[in-house]
């Protein structure tokens, strides 16, 4: 398979192939997420999977994580147009479980392509899935969040998910302190 990744030059035909090797996956009533934003993007940001309203509408981040996630950008004076957003998997788990190793395997060469076709100046990833797919599977969130590593030779920036924060008041303050450091970064550069 990564024969024919590399033969897709572009995102959207990356994307065209995505859809015929991954579609067979989709659940009856619900679509793939490929990724969506800027091909000119200098940030990519990187979450774990859809969601129940991302499945629906095939466009990532738009559930309560999608709001919060643009809350958080708009205090950095960044809008989600400027940003190229997608997640580890292209396809939504069943029950909205955290994916499988399996499957992160099957899904996770889409999103290296998405990287090296992109060109992004810097990644930022929301959650454990996206730092341990990416990174190391024994990878911590809660060592490594808020702290710059390297990925794929760019600047890569850990933060916890916006679905963790919505779920657990504290983790709210840390990501937009993560957020805040994000911009001091952006505005450094």
């Amino acid at each position: 398979m990564d024969d024919l990744l590399k033969k897709a030059a572009t995102l959207h035909e990356l994307a065209q192939y995505c859809n015929r090797y991954l579609g067979p996956n989709v659940v009856k009533g619900e679509k793939l997420v490929f990724g969506e934003g800027p091909s000119s993007a200098k940030i990519m940001i990187i979450g774990e999977a859809p969601g129940v309203q991302e499945a629906k509408t095939g466009q990532p981040f738009v559930g309560s994580s999608g709001q919060l996630l643009t809350k958080l950008l708009h205090q950095i004076g960044l809008k989600r147009e400027q940003i190229y957003i997608s997640n580890i998997l292209k396809t939504h788990p069943p029950g909205n479980r955290k994916p499988h190793r399996s499957e992160i395997k099957r899904e996770l060469p889409f999103l290296l392509r998405q990287i090296e076709l992109l060109q992004p100046q810097l990644l930022v990833l929301l959650g454990a899935t996206a730092l341990q797919a990416l990174l190391d599977p024994n990878a911590k969130i809660t060592k490594l969040r808020g702290q710059w590593l390297e990925i794929k030779n760019l600047p890569t920036f850990v933060t916890y998910h916006p679905a963790a924060a919505l779920r657990d008041e504290t983790k709210k303050a840390a990501l937009a302190q993560d957020f805040a450091s994000l911009q001091g970064y952006l505005e450094s550069r």
